[in-house]
């Protein structure tokens, strides 16, 4: 907000006219040991450039740590551009496109979105976003159960190996609307969704079934089984999908011998930085046949009176501006800045450039679990094929590895015991095409030494890692 200078005489006439002494009284019910009268911290008298140099000391003393941590939230490359496109005035302070005769530039942003995220997942329709991967998979999950109207069950078959935030947060949004989650279980051997166990469902009334790809674990999913036997079973499936690992994997559109029916996930890794815990974004996409089912906007492409190209929201009337408690979602918050960046990326990028990141990623990462298997302790929990993440067993304590780890600026992984207790002491590693060789090299020297000190019999239980 700009600094707009008031004289003495207009803050007087102000105060008098609300009826109060002083602007101080405005604030009263501000706790006073909240207040903060000084900042003695900052120094006084200081430039612009002395300040900015000051605060740039003080942002190295917080150092800067190499990290394998990926859980759902992924640290690709994005071309300098993207951002400083997005952030241009015109996109930065655009709001929902309601006047479409103002606002075809935000318009065909967001019909462009679409258009990749179709292609991209080989799916007929997609909204203009949701408001992150974990809610667009509750939102999928309501729309699953408004479009399977032969099911009468509202119960729904979730995988032990989705993200556990996502499992959480779908729990939330159906847990009052009488929609059942039921667990399935992972085999212990592939890390994949365990078949036998989704067997005893068969001929059974079962709404939906989710499908990730690739899983929490990073491990590929057999999809196409899966899909077949939703589709024997009249099962709406939705997949969970990395959207940057399609570009290399069969799209969800391809997956058995009709594809899935709804496909949402997380935007993240196209374009999004990691900026302490987000922002973030969903996105989600389907079949023809449910498309008035689909949350959030949908733009369209039309022509004007002239037979010139122009751009609107349609399918409008689910809105919950409009039909309130009747719409198809109360949540439809539009990422839009999100979307602009992952537009932009995409463009930027192309598909030989999507192909090529995730390809990238591939390729360090089996780098990556080469040198750390190959320390004494260190194997890998499972055997399926992964994407960009590899569950590994270690031979002490996971929350104390990481703890040493962390010490020398190494992130390195994401502990499972939280959530998946019966794996032991296993973490969760991951690399993207920017880890370098020099970060793989300080990991697997730090890891080992870790490891042999610990093992050392004269070693103490909680040795301290200098």
């Amino acid at each position: 907000m700009p600094f707009i200078p008031h004289t003495e005489e207009e803050i007087r006439n102000m105060l008098n006219t609300i009826g109060v002494d002083s602007i101080d009284q405005l604030f009263d019910e501000i706790p006073a040991e909240l207040m903060q009268f000084s900042l003695d911290a900052i120094p006084t008298g200081m430039s612009e450039m002395e300040i900015t140099q000051l605060m740039q000391q003080r942002a190295r003393q917080d150092g800067s740590a190499w990290s394998f941590i990926g859980a759902g939230a992924y640290d690709h490359h994005i071309p300098a551009a993207v951002w400083q496109i997005a952030t241009r005035g015109e996109f930065y302070s655009a709001y929902t496109p309601y006047q479409a005769e103002a606002s075809q530039g935000t318009l065909q942003l967001l019909y462009e979105f679409q258009s990749m995220m179709t292609a991209l997942m080989d799916m007929d329709a997609s909204n203009a976003s949701l408001y992150d991967g974990a809610s667009a998979l509750g939102e999928a999950i309501l729309m699953a159960v408004r479009a399977n109207r032969k099911s009468k069950s509202r119960k729904v078959l979730v995988p032990r190996s989705l993200h556990p935030a996502y499992r959480a947060t779908a729990h939330t949004v159906v847990k009052n609307q009488q929609i059942e989650l039921v667990d399935l279980p992972f085999d212990s051997k592939t890390g994949q969704t365990d078949m036998s166990a989704l067997a005893q469902y068969s001929g059974e009334d079962i709404c939906a079934l989710v499908i990730p790809q690739p899983n929490f674990f990073g491990v590929l999913e057999d999809v196409d089984a899966l899909v077949n036997w939703a589709e024997q079973n009249k099962t709406l499936t939705i997949a969970v999908v990395n959207p940057l690992s399609m570009s290399v994997l069969k799209p969800p559109g391809q997956w058995g011998e009709a594809g899935v029916d709804i496909c949402c996930g997380e935007g993240q890794p196209l374009g999004i930085p990691l900026s302490s815990g987000g922002p973030y974004y969903g996105f989600m996409t389907c079949r023809q046949d449910f498309v008035r089912q689909l949350p959030g906007r949908i733009i369209g492409r039309t022509v004007d009176m002239d037979g010139k190209s122009g751009f609107a929201l349609t399918l409008q009337a689910r809105e919950q501006h409009i039909r309130r408690s009747k719409a198809t979602s109360n949540i439809c918050t539009n990422q839009g800045l999100m979307v602009t960046a992952s537009t932009i990326h995409m463009a930027i990028m192309g598909a030989e450039g999507l192909e090529k990141a995730a390809s990238d990623s591939i390729n360090k990462h089996q780098q990556l679990i080469e040198r750390l298997t190959a320390i004494d302790g260190v194997e890998k929990l499972f055997d399926g094929a992964v994407f960009n993440e590899t569950v590994l067993r270690v031979p002490m304590d996971a929350e104390e590895l990481l703890r040493a780890l962390a010490a020398h600026n190494v992130l390195g992984g994401y502990n499972l015991a939280t959530h998946y207790a019966e794996l032991g002491d296993a973490i969760m590693v991951c690399s993207t095409e920017k880890q370098t060789d020099d970060a793989v090299d300080v990991f697997a020297d730090k890891l080992a030494r870790i490891i042999a000190i610990r093992s050392n019999p004269g070693c103490p239980t909680k040795p301290k890692f200098d």
